[in-house]
Formats: C-alpha cells, structure tokens, sequence
C-alpha cells in the first residue's frame, strides 16, 4: 500500500511511502550490521510473521558407533525427534515523525536516511538482547545434562582477569582467546564456525601483541595480519572476530546486563563459541505511517519481534576481563 504525499513530501522517492518497501530495507541493513545475525543460526528465520509465533526445533540426534567384527549383527539404531521450542516473545519498536515543513525545505531523503539508522538502532537493542542471553547461558549444561566446565584463567564474574594492567596486555589477550580455543576444545565443539565476540577496546591489546600475534598458529594462515601491514578481524585462533559495544559494561544503554557483572568499567565480557550454539529468528512485523493528531507531520513505526535460543550452551565460553 502507497500513501500519497500532502505538498512538502518532494523528498519521498515519487511522492510515495511504501511501508513493506521500507521494512525490507530496514531488515536488509540490519542483517549487513548486525553481529549477532552472524554468529547465530537464523535457519528459522522465515518461520516466523508475528509476536507469539512458536518455532519448534528438532535436535540433533546423537549417532552411537560401536565395535565390530566379521559376522556380527549390526542392530539399528532408533534415532530421537526430540524437539525444543523456540517462542518468538521479544519485541522492539521504532517511531519516528517526518515532519511536513522541514520535509519540504530539506534536500535531505529522509526515507533513505531513517532506513540506515533505523537499522542500526534495532541492531544495537536486538545484539544486546542476544549477546545477554548467550553469555548468561555460557558454558552451563551440555546435551549431556551435566555441568560443563570451562577452562580456567580467563576471568570470572568478581574476579575479573586483567588484561588491561597486565605487563604485555598483547600477549595476555592472546593466551585468553587460546585458552577459550582450548575450553570448545575440551567440548568437541567444531572448529570450522567458530566465532569471537568482544569489545572494541579489546582489540587495541591484541593488536599489541606484536610477535605473539604473528604466530602462524594464531592466525591460522601463513600470513600474519601484522607481516602485510593489514590489521584485520579475520581468524584468530581458530575465531572469526567481531567487535560489539553491547559486551561494554559501563553503565551504558544496549549493553548486556549479566547478572553479577559490574557495571562501572571494571568488567567486560569476551565471547566465543560455535554458530550452532544459539538459534534466533527476526522479522519485522509491522511498518506503518499514520498521520500526527498534533503536529503537521507523518508518524512512521515499526514493529520488529524475534525469538532467541540457546541450543548447545557448552559450545559457548565466557570470559570476563578488565580492558583499562
């Protein structure tokens, strides 16, 4: 459906604003910027329309091997459908009013312009929430029902490891993320999928690391990042890095808000894991434009919904860390 354009809306691509145009865009950028929409399996995406919707999952079932030798009666093995659920019962809303005066003196496309940081808020609320989950859930119970316990040395809630004050901060990030290698290691956790999460600050010490850094069995490659004077997020340690302000505690707006963890700067958390850890879905149900009751203006909003799972939380290993 297309709204027709009162005089002043000549910046709206021919007069129109067509809300299912908008929303496609909207999502388009928001899957490009978000962290989360990479290191998540969003196979179930497309399952989903509306808030309540409920998305059942089959797990992986487990495969047993056992010995044999010539003669022997091979019995077959019943494999499992269990299921888990996934309920899309998160959602977030955006608002914004195109006001009709400043609309018609602006050379600005304000369509084009509300797409991108429309995109970018949600993306930064939508990470958060995610983020919050999978490092809440880190490590607690593997498929096996029993207690998972990841290596020690990274840093705990309360007990922070200082990379930031430490003698060579470089070397210090570095043994963190190989140690954390080490704990999806311990787990059997693939190596091909696996990705790191941490915040920006981080990066500042591990690109300090200098020779350590240029270990081929740090980067993975025969070239290090450091020898062609490139500095990259690329695989590191067997992770594919990104960076995210939502494992920033300090206080701050869309930042994860673990449980225990301090809120003043002293502590923040490192992520890794596997793509297969978490499921998550999103869409953007709803995008309309209603006109102002009280202002000369157009009211466009948006409903985005998503539903989140952690499916393998021993494939997940937190660290907890002080970066100044």
């Amino acid at each position: 459906m297309a709204f027709g354009t009162s005089a002043g809306y000549g910046n709206l691509p021919s007069g129109n604003f067509t809300p299912e145009i908008f929303s496609q865009k909207v999502l388009k950028f928001f899957r490009r910027a978000s962290v989360v929409e990479d290191i998540t399996n969003t196979d179930y995406a497309g399952e989903i329309e509306n808030f309540g919707d409920t998305v059942r999952i089959i797990k992986e079932p487990v495969i047993t091997v056992s010995s044999y030798s010539r003669g022997s009666v091979i019995n077959a093995q019943d494999l499992a459908d269990d299921q888990i659920t996934m309920v899309v019962d998160q959602a977030n809303a955006f608002s914004f009013k195109i006001d009709d005066i400043e609309e018609r003196q602006s050379h600005i496309n304000f369509e084009a312009l509300s797409t991108s940081s429309g995109a970018f808020a949600l993306k930064r609320r939508y990470d958060a929430n995610i983020l919050d989950i999978m490092a809440t859930d880190a490590g607690l119970t593997g498929e096996s029902g029993a207690t998972t316990a990841q290596i020690s040395g990274i840093g705990t809630l309360g007990s922070a490891l200082d990379i930031g004050g430490a003698t060579t901060p470089g070397d210090t990030a570095v043994n963190t993320m190989l140690k954390m290698a080490e704990s999806l290691d311990n787990q059997s956790v693939p190596e091909e999928n696996r990705w790191f999460v941490a915040p920006p600050s981080f990066y500042k010490h591990l690109f300090s690391a200098g020779a350590k850094f240029a270990e081929v069995q740090v980067t993975g490659d025969a070239t290090s990042p450091l020898r062609n004077g490139l500095v990259s997020l690329g695989n590191i340690a067997g992770f594919q890095c990104y960076k995210s302000t939502a494992l920033v505690s300090n206080g701050g707006t869309d930042q994860v808000t673990l449980t225990g963890l301090a809120t003043d700067g002293s502590e923040n958390v490192l992520l890794g894991g596997h793509m297969s850890s978490t499921a998550t879905a999103s869409h953007i149900a709803k995008t309309e434009v209603v006109r102002s009751t009280e202002t000369f203006s157009d009211i466009v909003r948006g409903l985005h919904v998503f539903g989140r799972k952690v499916l393998r939380p021993e494939a997940i290993v937190r660290a907890v860390v002080s970066l100044d």
